[in-house]
């Protein structure tokens, strides 16, 4: 039995993003003044005294709308319910009680599951406001006093919480997860794939660009083991990002890549490789990721027998800075080589963690440079004394030398390349620090 499970639903606007960023402790949410931000639901962990339970904050509910995307929030939210232990439902004391209120309350009284009323933005501290006694009306029982801004009455509202679940006895440790970002450019299929993946419809797909805006965690477990798929908002270029809202998106995209373990980098097969592919593949390379380049939509393409290879000879060509990437085509929508991705993914994860020992590569040292003889200039040759590992996530090696400005670039490339070939280091990048080290005269 995994984690209890709390929802934050509620209209729009009410503060539901505010209150569930300062529970969780972190800025996961995006806030901005405008109905409609959030649209996925989204998780966060939460310890309270002593007890562990997951937050989900969902989009507002607005019953009666219409709106695709607005639709699909309420189905969204409508899924956090149905797998809640708990929920809390916000209102604004300012507004007082709406028909919206209303009706959300008598959906979820309907649905079984312990309510905790809460009442936001009573931000003076004190007697509660005579608007404050309305909200008994809604028939769920005492109203708390809340102030998500301050986070004035957070931790009654947690201790209410805590009362209302049955907590599992403890459970063992779980198992490495592998956290994957999944990164592109708009309108490539990011939330179909980890929709796909979970086998469930955990993020909000539609064919209007800039529908995803934070960035979604999904656990996912099969039989290739446990993940964390984190769809992100797409990536687009500085100059095209128009409002507060993208900007945080992007910003949320960037922070994914840094706390992903390896990134998936998803094309659009219909469309083929764009500037703003490698500007999005750049990133994690930049973070030193583990990286799969994965060709999306590959069921639309019509193809012949030769289409794939040409495709994958040309984006070998366009992603040449990052050659060490493996390039999949695969479907969002049928599935088409999942399986092969979740395998891609192991081994780009082993190999971006890899930690080899000095002995090892000192001994590979020795056979590469008795192989190619290191550079010489005006008669003084590189003399390279020993390498070692520095770190891993990504594997970065230290050679010490005796001067610098004759370590060429081309040299570097081939010892990598002999590091690689040995321990099969397949999609993560590898850094070379290079030292120099005077000889004793």
């Amino acid at each position: 039995m995994g984690k209890p499970i709390v929802a934050i639903v509620g209209r729009p606007n009410v503060g539901k993003s505010t209150l569930f960023n300062k529970i969780v402790g972190q800025r996961l949410s995006i806030v901005e003044d405008t109905p409609g931000v959030t649209r996925d639901r989204i998780f966060g962990d939460v310890e309270w005294c002593g007890k562990k339970f997951s937050v989900v904050d969902t989009g507002g509910i607005e019953p009666a709308s219409k709106d695709i995307i607005l639709s699909q929030m309420r189905e969204q939210a409508q899924l956090a319910i149905g797998a809640a232990d708990a929920i809390v439902l916000v209102t604004d004391v300012r507004s007082g009680v709406t028909a919206t209120d209303a009706d959300i309350a008598a959906m979820l009284l309907k649905s079984g599951v312990p309510v905790v009323l809460c009442v936001n933005k009573c931000d003076q501290v004190g007697d509660p406001p005579a608007e404050f006694y309305e909200f008994y009306n809604l028939g769920l029982g005492d109203p708390m006093m809340v102030s998500s801004v301050h986070g004035h009455g957070t931790g009654d509202l947690l201790d209410r919480i805590c009362e209302l679940i049955e907590f599992p006895e403890e459970e063992e440790e779980e198992g490495e997860i592998i956290k994957v970002a999944v990164i592109g450019k708009p309108n490539v299929g990011k939330s179909s794939l980890v929709n796909k993946v979970a086998g469930e419809n955990r993020c909000i797909v539609s064919d209007i660009a800039g529908t995803t805006r934070d960035a979604v965690d999904t656990t996912i477990e099969n039989t290739f083991g446990t993940f964390t798929f984190i769809d992100t908002a797409g990536l687009r270029r500085k100059s095209k990002v128009e409002d507060a809202i993208e900007h945080y998106s992007n910003l949320r995209a960037e922070m994914a890549v840094e706390r992903a373990d390896v990134c998936l980098i998803l094309i659009d097969g219909e469309v083929g490789f764009t500037e703003q592919d490698s500007k999005v593949a750049g990133i994690a390379h930049e973070a030193g990721k583990g990286c799969i380049i994965l060709v999306n939509k590959w069921d639309a393409v019509e193809k012949d027998d030769k289409t794939m290879q040409e495709m994958r000879t040309q984006l070998e060509k366009d992603f040449s800075f990052m050659s060490y990437a493996p390039i999949l085509f695969i479907s969002a929508k049928t599935g088409q080589r999942l399986d092969r991705m979740f395998e891609l993914i192991h081994l780009v994860a082993s190999s971006n963690a890899m930690r080899v020992t000095t002995g090892m590569l000192n001994d590979i040292l020795a056979q590469a440079t008795a192989r190619v003889q290191p550079p010489t200039d005006k008669g003084k040759r590189l003399k390279i004394y020993y390498m070692t590992q520095a770190s891993t996530k990504p594997p970065t090696f230290i050679c010490f030398v005796n001067d610098k400005e004759l370590f060429h670039f081309s040299y570097q490339r081939y010892l990598e390349n002999r590091i690689r070939d040995t321990f099969g280091l397949e999609g993560t990048p590898v850094r070379m620090i290079v030292r120099e080290r005077k000889d004793k005269e």
